[in-house]
């Protein structure tokens, strides 16, 4: 019984869940992807200069491979 009242309560939550939310304008939706790839790319430039300044420490050269 345990199963079928969680099963009931997702159900409920889901349905509530879709009442309140809505499809974002195409304005919403470019803005939301420009900051995604900017936030991509930002992370990414940081791992490249971690990854060079490890790399230095290490061997004392640029040896990324």
């Amino acid at each position: 019984m345990k199963l079928i009242d969680n099963m009931k309560t997702l159900v409920e939550n889901s349905k509530r869940v879709m009442n309140v939310s809505y499809r974002p304008t195409e304005q919403e939706f470019k803005k939301s992807a420009k900051v995604i790839i900017l936030g991509i790319l930002i992370i990414g430039v940081l791992g490249l200069i971690i990854a060079i300044i490890i790399s230095l420490i290490v061997t004392g050269s640029l040896a990324l491979i």
